[in-house]
């Protein structure tokens, strides 16, 4: 048995860790020392050596003193000039949107039991219902913890619906999306694989190269997934060809949207897509890492979308009372919470308190909201583009047709993305995603982002260091 003298120091933040919790917990476990519990892992295997770990801080104060000293050493894009997006966006979010977040109705039962809810699921409803009218769908199931676990669901969806077992992407598709993607599709060893096939870009406008994809597409193709506007930022001017050719070999459309652009771009519906997938996160929800953002899942109201929906879906139903409507919860015993590890596929809730802020931007916002935004960063990214371009040894690829994000050619210049980034960084500037090791065919290339909160003196300002940068 463990001596007395051998037991924990009790830690302040951690009451389990207390002498006589500890003693019940190997009670509990029926072992007389904690080593009995790692008896199966071979010796060679357990490190030796002395842990070479900092002093333990014992008060809360120290430990505030300590993280702030951490934390200071951030800077933030509050405090700089950000252009860089790739994926997570600096959009402007109301006030409102982080005070009913912060409201104790959504934010402590933002899931447990129906008696639980305070709105919640109302909340839950009309993000579905807002989400369904932004991209043209009717049946849109509760957010996901990402765009790319999004289209890694979409994909198998569609799998499961035609018995097919390939996918189609553009190469240009952001690379952690497509790691995401590649984890969902497994491995040819596992049941369910589902194989990555990818299709080039055409190098006149950054879409999808139609006659590659003609080349690869056949009749063991499950689906093609394609975004619009594309990770490098083009919008893409043939999508209902590549809908149409899809369609030939009787494979699902899969489109990948920055619901903010769908003020000003088509709808996919508009283009036949089958399986609307994107990202929620420009809708109300900051920047931040090591968590969910958010990403939905929309199709048309049809059983055999519906019946392949990993996750749950909010629906108004009747009740006893006639003329009486409820909000219910459908598709729960297809999904991880309902069936476990016989669901459609594993989902969370990690991101459900977003949908509250999606819903209240949405509202906001309205459709003639949606279209100023979309026209405001339209215009003032274009003007970027435009100023950026006429800087010498530095060009824009694919001026035309772009929302949001536009790839800039450094190769001329003689210096490398990293160069200009850290020099940028002396002027208090994030510059854009450097491009060259995922895309070196673009060279020294990055990705630039100009938002709504970017003023036509925040541009300016960029330029002209560029303008120095580069000198």
């Amino acid at each position: 048995m463990m001596s007395e003298k051998n037991l924990p120091t009790p830690h302040p933040f951690m009451a389990n860790s207390a002498a006589g919790s500890y003693k019940e917990m190997l009670r509990v476990a029926e072992v007389g020392d904690i080593e009995e519990l790692f008896e199966q892992i071979p010796s060679e295997h357990r490190y030796k050596g002395e842990w070479n770990f900092p002093r333990s801080l014992a008060s809360e104060a120290e430990l505030f003193k300590h993280m702030n000293s951490i934390l200071k050493k951030s800077i933030s894009s509050e405090d700089n000039l950000n252009f860089l997006g790739a994926g997570c966006w600096q959009h402007y979010v109301p006030a409102i949107c982080d005070e009913m977040v912060t409201r104790t109705e959504f934010l402590t039962p933002v899931w447990g039991t129906p008696s639980s809810d305070h709105g919640r699921t109302q909340v839950w409803f009309e993000f579905q219902s807002q989400i369904g009218e932004l991209v043209g769908m009717d049946f849109v199931g509760l957010p996901l913890y990402s765009f790319g676990t999004a289209a890694g669901h979409a994909v198998r969806m569609a799998a499961r619906i035609n018995g097919r077992s390939e996918v189609l992407v553009p190469s240009t598709l952001d690379p952690e999306r497509l790691k995401v993607l590649k984890t969902y599709c497994g491995f040819p060893e596992l049941s369910g694989y589902v194989s990555i096939v990818m299709v080039a870009t055409d190098p006149h406008d950054g879409g999808i190269d139609v006659a590659d994809l003609k080349s690869k597409i056949s009749e063991r193709t499950s689906s093609i997934y394609f975004e619009n506007p594309t990770y490098l930022g083009s919008i893409e001017a043939r999508a209902h060809e590549i809908s149409a050719i899809a369609h030939g070999v009787g494979a699902e459309v899969i489109v990948g949207v920055d619901p903010i652009s769908l003020g000003v771009i088509a709808p996919p519906s508009d283009y036949a897509a089958d399986i609307v997938v994107g990202t929620t996160q420009p809708l109300g929800v900051h920047m931040n890492a090591g968590g969910g953002v958010g990403g939905f899942i929309a199709t048309r109201d049809e059983a055999k979308y519906a019946k392949e929906y990993p996750t749950l879906q909010v629906s108004l139903t009747g009740t006893t009372h006639p003329g009486e409507l409820a909000f219910g919860l459908t598709l729960f015993h297809q999904s991880s919470y309902g069936s476990r590890e016989n669901g459609k596929d594993w989902t969370g809730n990690s991101v459900y308190l977003w949908a509250v802020a999606n819903a209240t931007y949405m509202s906001l916002m309205g459709p003639l909201g949606f279209k100023e935004i979309g026209e405001t960063i339209i215009q003032r990214s274009h003007y970027a583009a435009a100023l950026i371009d006429e800087i010498p040894g530095v060009s824009v690829k694919w001026k035309q047709g772009f929302f949001k994000e536009f790839v800039v050619d450094f190769s001329k210049s003689k210096l490398t993305v990293e160069q200009i980034n850290k020099k940028l960084l002396e002027h208090s500037i994030f510059g854009g995603k450097d491009l060259s090791v995922d895309f070196p065919s673009l060279g020294q290339s990055a990705l630039y982002c100009i938002t709504e909160i970017h003023t036509v003196e925040d541009i300016h300002t960029l330029v002209a260091a560029l303008k120095k940068v580069v000198a």
